[in-house]
């Protein structure tokens, strides 16, 4: 059976780092079907994605130009959701503002047992873009096999 159903990156605006993950788990394999998406923490209304996150996503073989910005929400918590944010800054404002009591957020690379968290690239030149993108795929690819993982011993 499997653990989660629900998968939510979250950012802090949804606009670069958190479509940029959501592209790159969602042209991985997972063996159980996981529904994707990302979210942030100020998002005061929808945005499209920023369009050199999307230039980036573009030139690795993915989209998500039809991506609009959503804020995260205490609904969105539930023992059936993997909320995992992009950054240790974003953890907080997450615990502090919006998880319920008892609601589990982790950092990404917390979660994939790596130290070093990525570099957010906003306001940078696309070179910091596809930096991040890079760093994006490394934890990712490590999610993957933890969450494949997960399944097979479950």
């Amino acid at each position: 059976m499997r653990r989660y159903d629900k998968l939510i990156f979250v950012s802090n605006s949804d606009t670069a780092m958190g479509p940029m993950a959501e592209a790159i788990l969602q042209s991985k394999y997972l063996l159980e079907e996981l529904e994707i998406t990302s979210k942030g923490v100020v998002v005061l209304f929808p945005e499209p994605i920023n369009p050199k996150a999307e230039a980036v996503l573009v030139s690795n073989g993915l989209t998500m130009k039809e991506h609009m910005s959503d804020p995260l929400v205490k609904e969105d918590f539930d023992e059936r959701t993997l909320i995992l944010t992009l950054s240790a800054s974003v953890n907080e404002k997450v615990q502090k503002e919006v998880a319920p009591e008892g609601g589990i957020v982790r950092t990404l690379n917390e979660y994939v047992g790596e130290e070093q968290e990525v570099k957010n690239p906003y306001g940078g030149a696309l070179a910091d873009y596809g930096q991040c993108y890079a760093e994006l795929e490394a934890l990712i690819t490590k999610l993957v096999v933890q969450l494949n993982e997960e399944e097979l011993l479950n």
